[in-house]
C-alpha cells in the first residue's frame, strides 16, 4: 500500500471523490449509520490516504490541537472491507501518528473509538479515558495517546 499525506488543498478531485466514497461505503452503508459525513472539517484536516492498485483502501483525517479536540486528533479511520485482511489499518494508523508527530510536533493524540476497536487502538499506544458514549447510535469511547 502506498501512503500519501495531503492538506485539503493538495487533494485532487479524484482523490477527494475516492476517499469520500470509501467513507460512505463503510460508515453509511456497511455500518448502516445515517449521519452527516461531510461536516466542514475536511477543509482543516490533514488527509492520510492509503492506495493499492490505484484504489483508496485506507484513510484517516488528522487535526492539529485545538481544531477538533484540545489535543491533536485522528478521525474517520477507515479500511475497505476487502483490504482489512492485509493489516492496512495498522499501516494507516502508524502513518497518521507519524504525520501528527512530525507536522504538528506533538505526542498527545486523541480519538473517538468505536468500542469494538479498543484493542486495535491500544496496540498503537492509546488508552481509553472516561465513560463510553453513543456517537451516531454506535458505542464509542474517547482514547488518548501521550
Amino acid at each position: 500500500m502506498n501512503i500519501s499525506i495531503k492538506t485539503f488543498e493538495e487533494l485532487t478531485t479524484i482523490e477527494l471523490h475516492s476517499l469520500l466514497q470509501l467513507r460512505s461505503e463503510v460508515f453509511v452503508v456497511e455500518q448502516d449509520c445515517v449521519y452527516q459525513d461531510i461536516d466542514g472539517k475536511d477543509l482543516k484536516a490533514l488527509h492520510v490516504i492509503g492506495e493499492k492498485d490505484g484504489k483508496v483502501v485506507a484513510y484517516t483525517r488528522c487535526f492539529d490541537a485545538g481544531i477538533y479536540f484540545k489535543e491533536a486528533s485522528i478521525g474517520r479511520v477507515v479500511v475497505d472491507m476487502d483490504a482489512r485482511k492485509y493489516g492496512f489499518g495498522h499501516d494507516i494508523m502508524k502513518a497518521s501518528i507519524d504525520a501528527i508527530q512530525s507536522r504538528f510536533n506533538t505526542e498527545e493524540i486523541k480519538l473517538s473509538a468505536q468500542t469494538y476497536l479498543i484493542s486495535f487502538y491500544e496496540s498503537h499506544g492509546f488508552t481509553a479515558i472516561g465513560e463510553g458514549y453513543l456517537e451516531d447510535g454506535i458505542p464509542h469511547v474517547a482514547m488518548l495517546k501521550s
